[in-house]
């Protein structure tokens, strides 16, 4: 996304006038906390640095996924028309600039971040050994310092060429004067990828609070950030297969390889359970941003997602704004033939399934996990079948929405004011995401046999995925495993692979990130968009 890497330098400054009243300007401020006394507390000051993972919105979330799919063939904005909210540039790649709010918001909200993991370190540095004993004060460092890179991974990804500013620039109040071609892209990226690396030697496999940061999550991101490396410069000139540094691929097989031999980690049983509240913190979620329901943890409103507060069914929730809808180009994507997928067929035809009304089309069973449909169950609940009249703006958007970020509508919310919201966790990694990663590694260091079988595994699982929540849809599912045929160069091998990803990650905020890495997103998404304008989906009542 060539101009989302124009920097974004916002500064805020309220000024308020004084009363004359001596007696007010003497009060201590209420609710403030004092600096000095907040610094002698370095585990409240950690976390504070974690509760910063979720504290986004859908103007500025923290999950990208207005521009990790609606800058994609994946998705499509939604809503009430394409005025509604900033994001409507995002879907059509009209000219993107850095003046959106929607930019400044993210870039101003990750550095808070950021500056919230720096003023941790700094009080660490000072207080940890004496308050918290030298073992856990190491163990809180790395904490921050995953933390940390976690933010700056996102700030790379969005705006590439970005100001490091670490604890000693925070120490010495150098934020001003740091500029953002300090560092290259490669150079920054040794910086995140060297606070991944002291959290990984440092943090132990499983912690007692199970939902810190952990080995195993500093292994999934060393992975990807030597991933996202390992194809060139980020620019799409130079990007891409043409460019494969192999001894990066390597480092991911190595560090997905710790991943895959951990056994607290693994491939949950039915597809559609990961997406489900009670199992957001399986053995598939490697590291997630946690939320909580108000019925649960005994507070007024929970601790909800609010990056996608947007993103419920019209006439479905109390205030679904239907928003991040599946395109066509989606869910055609899904079709199979003989089980496996239509690489260069799928959109040769606009084909949707209805409910209980089967033909010769199948598709795979992912789909209907993913996209909800008019005639189908809304998240498996057959007393909330959508219809045509849960699209808030079909001529514009179409009838189709997404399930994955949200809960069974039986659940209900966790906020249902004004706004609505759920306690859905973001996942960060989850297992199948790393091994897809290990898999792509693995073709471009020429072991074809073993990417193959971590597909295989993962169809395997989807074809598993029918009978618990869609049996409804049995008789439209079909998926078979790629025969070796389909491993026996690296050209259909990587076939397979970004279609694996696609169909397994659809929805879930990356899609764009993986063409851009595969240097293909100019290519696909000039495609997709000669294809989408002649979409004439008419949906079923």
């Amino acid at each position: 996304m060539k101009n989302l890497y124009k920097y974004i330098f916002a500064a805020m400054l309220t000024l308020t006038t004084a009363t004359s009243c001596s007696d007010f300007l003497d009060e201590s401020p209420k609710g403030v906390i004092d600096e000095d006394k907040a610094f002698s507390r370095p585990d409240e000051m950690v976390t504070s640095a974690y509760a910063m993972l979720g504290d986004c919105w859908y103007s500025y979330p923290f999950n990208l996924w207005p521009y990790g799919d609606l800058s994609s063939d994946d998705c499509l904005k939604g809503g009430s028309g394409t005025t509604d909210t900033g994001y409507h540039p995002m879907e059509i790649w009209s000219t993107l600039t850095s003046t959106p709010g929607e930019f400044d918001e993210l870039w101003y909200r990750l550095y808070c971040a950021v500056s919230r993991c720096n003023r941790a370190l700094l009080s660490l540095e000072q207080y940890g050994n004496t308050k918290l004993g030298e073992e856990t004060c190491k163990q809180r460092i790395a904490e921050v310092k995953f933390l940390r890179a976690h933010f700056y991974f996102k700030l790379i990804t969005m705006f590439r060429q970005v100001p490091w500013i670490d604890e000693n620039v925070t120490k010495n109040k150098l934020q001003e004067q740091t500029r953002n071609d300090e560092f290259t892209y490669e150079q920054l990226f040794d910086k995140i990828i060297a606070d991944f690396k002291e959290a990984y030697d440092v943090l132990p496999e499983v912690q007692k609070d199970k939902n810190r940061a952990n080995k195993i999550a500093a292994a999934s991101y060393l992975a990807k950030c030597y991933l996202t490396l390992a194809y060139g410069d980020g620019y799409e000139a130079t990007n891409g297969y043409d460019h494969i540094n192999k001894e990066y691929m390597q480092k991911v097989v190595e560090y997905t390889n710790v991943v895959k031999n951990s056994p607290n980690y693994g491939y949950l049983e039915d597809y559609g359970d990961i997406f489900l509240p009670e199992e957001k913190n399986s053995k598939e979620s490697i590291f997630a941003v946690q939320t909580s329901d108000y019925k649960n943890d005994n507070t007024t409103f929970g601790r909800a997602n609010w990056s996608n507060v947007l993103n419920g069914v019209w006439g479905m929730w109390s205030c679904g704004w239907d928003f991040h809808k599946p395109s066509q180009d989606l869910v055609s994507a899904f079709k199979t033939k003989n089980g496996l997928p239509e690489f260069d067929d799928y959109n040769k035809t606009i084909d949707y399934p209805v409910n209980g009304k089967p033909n010769a089309q199948k598709w795979d069973p992912r789909l209907f996990h993913t996209v909800g449909m008019p005639t189908f169950p809304y998240k498996y609940e057959e007393e909330y079948t959508l219809t045509k009249a849960n699209s808030r703006t079909p001529n514009t958007y179409g009838y189709y929405c997404s399930m994955k970020e949200v809960p069974q509508r039986s659940k209900g919310e966790t906020y249902n004011g004004s706004w609505q919201a759920f306690a859905m966790n973001d996942y960060v990694f989850r297992y199948t995401d790393v091994m897809l990663m290990r898999a792509e590694a693995l073709i471009e260091t020429d072991n074809l046999a073993e990417a193959r079988s971590i597909i295989n595994d993962i169809r395997q699982r989807a074809k598993n995925s029918v009978d618990k929540h869609i049996a409804y849809a049995e008789n439209q599912c079909d998926i078979a495993l790629y025969p070796e045929s389909y491993f026996q160069n690296k050209e259909t091998a990587r076939k397979c692979l970004r279609w694996e990803r696609r169909l397994e990650l659809a929805m879930e905020n990356g899609r764009y990130f993986d063409l851009r890495r595969w240097g293909i997103a100019s290519k696909t998404l000039n495609a997709y968009f000669a294809n989408e304008q002649k979409d004439v989906y008419d949906g079923q009542t």
